[in-house]
């Protein structure tokens, strides 16, 4: 059994926010576009909503937050994942060097890690605090451990990180455990700091040796000087939406048809069995692309 919204849209992929808390203070943090959030699901309850999607057909899950590691059941959520599903984790890295083969061995597939700067007055600029050192501890710890490959997420902010892309590129060179994802900013929060993701994009395509159009959202992956960046573009973007694959699970327990959208939320909380099968249905049924 499959879940297909009105467009034609299989869901395939569920993406998991775990909590809101977070140990950082990014400057554009859109918090997986949760409004208000209550208390956080148990265990239970994400092991049961995970074991409908993959009666669903869900195929992956991506463990998100706030930050996913500041749950000291995390192992436990990892280890209730339905065989077959692969499972994801995006993550700030600040914690990710003491967990990293911990997190292997409950099942966990690969981590994505934001980082938007490589320098330290910067990172602690962007993020409210001085943890870079423990990211970079934490992106090879997860190499060393088999979460790969591993994505770093550089959201491009114009005044502030957008002179570092060659730097970045030069930091992922030569790894195949390394992907950099450049994205953009979302309209979230108080941050205004658009970059020109169209002048990136230009700039990429006459210096890359190839270029791959993903199936996920038909976003591109630029291959060049033996670095992989891939360009994240969800504002605006009609190609973003016709592809979303993605059904949103907030850490209170409601189902998200759309980032960008916060009216048409699902309440799963106490649903079960057959109530909770139709509530997935439901979610669904009502998805519809935000940009068309």
């Amino acid at each position: 059994m499959v879940l297909q919204d009105a467009y034609g849209r299989t869901v395939t992929n569920l993406r998991i926010s775990l909590t809101q808390r977070c140990n950082l203070a990014c400057i554009y943090c859109h918090a997986e576009g949760e409004v208000d959030p209550k208390e956080q699901m148990s265990v239970e309850e994400i092991a049961e909503i995970m074991q409908v999607g993959k009666k669903f057909g869900i195929r992956s899950i991506k463990l998100t937050g706030g930050e996913p590691l500041l749950r000291p059941d995390i192992l436990d959520i990892i280890r209730a994942v339905p065989p077959g599903i692969e499972v994801s984790m995006t993550t700030n890295g600040t914690l990710l060097a003491e967990k990293a083969q911990a997190l292997k061995a409950a099942g966990l597939s690969r981590v994505n890690v934001s980082l938007d700067t490589l320098k330290r007055e910067r990172y602690q600029e962007i993020t409210g605090k001085d943890q870079l050192d423990r990211v970079l501890a934490g992106i090879r710890a997860a190499i060393d451990a088999g979460l790969t490959p591993v994505k770093l997420n550089m959201v491009l902010l114009k005044g502030i990180n957008d002179d570092e892309l060659d730097d970045f590129m030069a930091f992922v060179r030569g790894n195949r455990d390394l992907i950099l994802q450049v994205i953009e900013l979302m309209d979230f929060g108080n941050c205004t700091s658009h970059s020109d993701v169209d002048g990136v994009e230009r700039d990429l395509d006459t210096r890359a040796t190839q270029i791959v159009t993903r199936r996920m959202h038909h976003r591109k992956k630029y291959c060049l000087d033996n670095a992989e960046v891939e360009v994240v573009r969800p504002l605006h973007n009609t190609e973003f939406c016709a592809f979303c694959n993605r059904l949103r699970l907030t850490s209170d327990g409601k189902l998200k048809p759309c980032l960008l959208r916060s009216d048409n939320l699902v309440d799963i909380r106490g649903k079960h069995g057959d109530e909770l099968e139709a509530a997935f249905q439901k979610a669904v049924e009502i998805r519809e692309p935000f940009f068309r």
